[in-house]
């Protein structure tokens, strides 16, 4: 397969599927994913393509652009429970969803440019994204009796999908950089149609 047709598979998967994801944070699916608490949550970060594209392009930009892989992804789980906490305790900022999306428009062109930043950087730039991760399920979680097993389980589920960046972006860092650019601008293109939806 050439990266041109993957890059056009990419583009009709995103289009594809945009319109459904735009709508779903915020109570919008009344929480009822995270109803069974451990494993709902384990589950809820696969299960949104969104919240899947964006984890693991965090995990590869960091195997491919910092010395300390670890530092991103664990600002990113940090920030997103804190973002969960905040959103449980009524906390609302406007313009969430946009935010989501934007983080996927400029991860995606991290991981294609490859951007090098320096390590604090990188980390407050991710831990912003990531309180907007963790406002949205955190409003979707506010009062559920499940909450703390329900976050531990979308925090599990977070770290998983950044491991599995982080061996993409170590295996393309050494073998296949240009797999990385379509992939990343595949993220990108996701956020864009996501703006343009909520636009």
């Amino acid at each position: 397969m050439t990266p041109r047709s993957l890059l056009k598979i990419i583009a009709a998967v995103v289009c594809a599927a945009a319109p459904g994801i735009a709508l779903a944070h915020l109570g919008n699916d009344a929480g009822l994913h995270h109803g069974s608490g451990f494993l709902a949550g384990l589950e809820h970060p696969f299960s949104g393509l969104d919240h899947l594209c964006a984890m693991v392009a965090v995990g590869i930009w960091s195997a491919m652009t910092t010395r300390r892989i670890w530092l991103v992804p664990a600002a990113f789980a940090a920030m997103l429970a804190v973002g969960a906490l905040l959103g449980a305790d009524g906390l609302t900022l406007p313009g969430v969803e946009p935010a989501i999306a934007a983080s996927l428009l400029i991860i995606g062109l991290l991981v294609a440019t490859r951007v090098h930043l320096p390590g604090p950087v990188c980390a407050m730039l991710i831990g912003a994204f990531a309180v907007f991760h963790g406002l949205a399920h955190g409003t979707e979680l506010a009062g559920a009796t499940v909450f703390a097993a329900a976050l531990a389980g979308i925090l599990v589920g977070t770290m998983l999908l950044h491991l599995s960046g982080i061996g993409i972006g170590l295996t393309l860092k050494s073998r296949n950089p240009l797999s990385a650019r379509i992939l990343g601008g595949g993220v990108a293109m996701f956020g864009a149609v996501l703006l343009a939806h909520l636009a």
